[in-house]
């Protein structure tokens, strides 16, 4: 299988009530950012619905119609709260139907009949590839660019892992430096700020302005390609003691 070109970024999306009313600590995000990094990757975006069809329905196209791939995590079981399946295939345009592969992993699985209710665990949009589960053998699934995984952190990890490591190239290997700003105000530096930005577009920059013991101070953050990274620090550097402005990394 050839592996398809390393993305600008990915995104999560994470179906979960239980995570938005506290029942549930989220570990989806921090799993997957852990894996991104490792692997290159960006973080586009991350978001966490509540178990409402209309707004997975609407989430789901919106990311579908994105240019990134995106994993979305939860709702893909067969209980009465699970509409992750139902939505992806109505997102992508689909009817749902069984995996006949999907069937075949259920059939092999000892001690576990295969009741309709079970089999709703694999039905998937018409044309869905199967992401392998090391846990428990149920399969998540990929269409257009979604990568749709159970909520158990435990079982999209490991599946997270393998869709990056089978399905995509390596992104390439970023840097970050950080400039602290002793006694600055970030008010006071947004024209340099703009003109960097203008003119090193290829940088992720971050500007932090904090209270600290007596008084205040930015923190500046440039990250992205390496060479990029340190052509920008050099410039950044020149331009705050042209403008006298303290500085330590």
């Amino acid at each position: 299988m050839a592996l398809t070109k390393a993305p600008d970024g990915f995104g999560l999306i994470i179906i979960g009530s239980e995570i938005l009313d506290g029942r549930v600590q989220d570990k989806h995000f921090e799993n997957t950012r852990k894996l991104l990094q490792a692997h290159h990757h960006a973080f586009r975006y991350s978001m966490v619905l509540v178990d409402d069809p209309s707004l997975i329905l609407e989430k789901l196209k919106w990311a579908m119609a994105r240019p990134e791939p995106f994993f979305c995590c939860g709702g893909i079981g067969s209980t009465p709260d699970d509409y992750t399946r139902q939505c992806a295939a109505e997102a992508a345009g689909l009817p749902l139907e069984l995996h006949p592969q999907g069937i075949e992993i259920l059939k092999n699985r000892p001690g576990f009949p295969l009741t309709p209710a079970r089999m709703k665990m694999v039905e998937f949009p018409k044309g869905a590839d199967l992401i392998p589960n090391p846990i428990n053998q149920i399969p998540g699934f990929t269409i257009v660019n979604g990568h749709f995984l159970p909520g158990f952190p435990s079982m999209a990890e490991p599946m997270t892992a393998w869709v990056l490591a089978t399905l995509y190239e390596e992104g390439d290997l970023k840097v970050s430096r950080t400039l602290i700003l002793p006694g600055a105000r970030e008010g006071d530096l947004v024209p340099l700020m703009e003109a960097f930005t203008q003119s090193h577009p290829e940088l992720v920059f971050s500007s932090l302005p904090k209270f600290v013991e007596g008084g205040t101070e930015v923190r500046i953050g440039l990250s992205g390609a390496v060479e990029a990274v340190e052509k920008g620090f050099k410039d950044l550097v020149k331009e705050l003691r042209a403008s006298g402005v303290k500085w330590v990394e």
